[in-house]
């Protein structure tokens, strides 16, 4: 796989004959440490480090700029980090590539101005239209101090590991099996957004192709018989609550399709070289997806199988061929959900889960029908978190860590006890057939554990464009007779997650019910851990504002540019210097 890479450039005061000479080891030493630094904790979708490569010399004027650009172009660089520890000439050694996500580290050191430069520059970047994230150490270093201080280490990790998940989207596709779901918007899959801020070409296949597959037998057969066998072992039938249901035949023969489903809708996004060996070619392609969604609803769902199986599955960090990397794809063909589900996990490794942002259950709500009033955590209130019928088999909350602690973790992680306790833990229902005429199997399960999770959805907005809203908070359980009296008045058969958000007291997280009241569309997305200001530095290196959420403003972390629109006004700060820059593939 040809990942995306960052590079280092080294950039040095530019006078020979006393002064350069004698800044080459210090200036060469910064990049090596901040090589070591990124390829020592970050990981590709993998679980393969992050690589950086630094630049043939140290950058001392415009020649050698064009020499690194040269041999950054050799080696798919996404990203740049600009190190010093001393003055250097500012537009002659500045990255001018309008395609890589920048940021410079100035030396905090009295003895030479690297901090010196790193303004000059950023004040560079910004009459350029080169928006450039400033890292510069809170404490002074003496000139011998080799060690990265750990603020200016957690802002490398974070630009750079943004920057590869930018890469990583570039040239990609979102693959939309079918079209519209049910009016939903967000199933208008907008080629233009994911184009020119993404780098992702929009590709259309009609649901009649998976039908095609299936009966040409287009798919491993031998592997066919592996994930059949294993689903009948593992995919334990749960409840029916159909007046009519379906017989034990037709259900064996929805296992069967939907086990076919999932093998095909796998290999149109992702190709499957075993195709080749029999005949089916251009098959065996796929279509470069790094994710895709499923119409399904309601042309298919009303005549065939549903989609559930297969959603749940793909989206899970396992499959009957042990753990391995999930694939984003969205229930409904919701788009933006699914790139909200891509953004997840490009930034955790893990995968996420897609949820209908469902309910606010109010602590009065809760106590009427239960007679219980919430405690803890939950005393606010929560909000219902529920797909119709799929979501990955990792928001069970099963996963342990060493220390026997729940999490989601990342996919390469996930142990064999993992997956045996997040399949125990789910029941498949059959359809319920009001919804899904053609019947299928619906992931049934809540998540067992508290874990702090983030929660975030993608929306457009016309005359502004796409916008980000973000909740970091916690899962939550209840007791048993709590759970079942809320979760059976939605749909008895389907994943449930009780959610609350981390309330500031202020604006839309002055309470619960506010949060809910301001989500901008009936899905999200969540996925493991408080990554929100990741989230946030994300979004802005892709020019996309944040309408909602809950990170302290000490964690926000945007190009230095962005001081430049307001710093009173954070939000609307945001807001306009997205405008004026304007997405990242214009």
């Amino acid at each position: 796989m040809n990942y995306p890479k960052l590079g280092i450039r080294p950039t040095i005061d530019g006078r020979w004959g006393g002064i350069r000479e004698g800044l080459e080891e210090q200036t060469m030493g910064m990049a090596r440490a901040a090589k070591a630094l990124i390829e020592s904790h970050l990981t590709y979708p993998d679980g393969s480090p992050v690589k950086c490569v630094i630049a043939p010399s140290t950058i001392g004027g415009g020649a050698e700029s064009a020499k690194c650009a040269d041999f950054f172009a050799t080696q798919n660089v996404t990203g740049t980090l600009t190190v010093t520890p001393c003055w250097c000439y500012g537009s002659e050694t500045m990255d001018l590539d309008p395609l890589t996500t920048k940021a410079v580290w100035g030396f905090n050191g009295t003895e030479r101005p690297g901090a010196v430069y790193l303004a000059a520059v950023m004040s560079g970047h910004a009459q350029r239209g080169l928006p450039a994230f400033s890292i510069y150490g809170h404490d002074v270093q003496d000139l011998t101090d080799t060690e990265i201080p750990a603020d200016v280490q957690a802002k490398i990790l974070r630009f750079a590991k943004c920057a590869i998940a930018v890469g990583l989207m570039r040239n990609k596709a979102y693959v939309g099996i079918g079209s519209v779901s049910m009016g939903i918007a967000g199933s208008n899959i907008d080629a233009d957004f994911l184009q020119k801020y993404l780098g992702i070409r929009a590709e259309w296949v009609d649901m009649t192709e998976v039908l095609r597959r299936i009966h040409l037998n287009i798919f491993d057969r031998e592997e066919y018989e592996k994930a059949h066998a294993w689903t009948k072992q593992h995919c334990i039938e749960g409840i029916d609550v159909n007046e009519k249901p379906h017989t034990d035949e037709q259900k064996a023969e929805q296992w069967a399709f939907v086990v076919k489903m999932t093998l095909v809708i796998r290999d149109i996004l992702m190709g499957n070289d075993k195709l080749n060996d029999i005949g089916w070619h251009e098959e065996a392609l796929g279509r470069n997806a790094i994710a895709g969604g499923f119409q399904g609803q309601r042309m298919w769902t009303d005549w065939l199988p549903n989609g559930d199986f297969s959603e749940a599955i793909l989206n899970s960090s396992f499959d009957w061929n042990g753990k391995r990397e999930p694939v984003v794809l969205a229930t409904e063909n919701d788009g933006l959900n699914g790139i909200t589900m891509l953004f997840l996990k490009l930034l955790t490794g893990s995968t996420s889960v897609f949820a209908d942002v469902r309910t606010y259950w109010s602590p009065e709500s809760v106590e009427r029908i239960t007679g219980m009033k919430p405690t803890g955590i939950a005393e606010h209130g929560f909000i219902h978190l529920i797909n119709s019928g799929a979501a990955a088999l990792d928001g069970t909350g099963l996963s342990k860590d060493h220390n026997g602690n729940p999490l989601i973790k990342k996919w390469w992680d996930v142990t064999d006890e993992d997956i045996a306790a997040m399949t125990e833990a789910t029941d498949w229902c059959h359809a319920n057939l009001g919804y899904f005429r053609g019947g299928g199997f619906s992931s049934h399960f809540r998540t067992q554990a508290e874990m702090p999770v983030t929660l975030a959805r993608l929306n457009l907005i016309h005359g502004i464009g796409p916008v980000l809203q973000i909740a970091e908070g916690h899962t939550v359980t209840l007791p048993d007779d709590v759970h079942k009296a809320l979760d059976d008045r939605t749909d008895k058969t389907w994943p449930t997650t009780w959610f609350v958000p981390r309330l500031t007291g202020e604006d839309s997280f002055k309470d619960v019910y506010s949060i809910m009241a301001r989500w901008g569309a009936n899905h999200g997305a969540f996925a493991y851990g408080h990554i929100g200001k990741e989230l946030i530095t994300l979004a802005s290196m892709l020019r996309i504002p944040v309408s909602l959420h809950n990170v302290g403003d000490e964690d926000l972390y945007r190009p230095h540019a962005w001081g430049a629109f307001g710093t009173k006004d954070l939000e609307g700060a945001d807001y306009k210097a997205c405008e004026t820059y304007g997405p990242l593939y214009k």
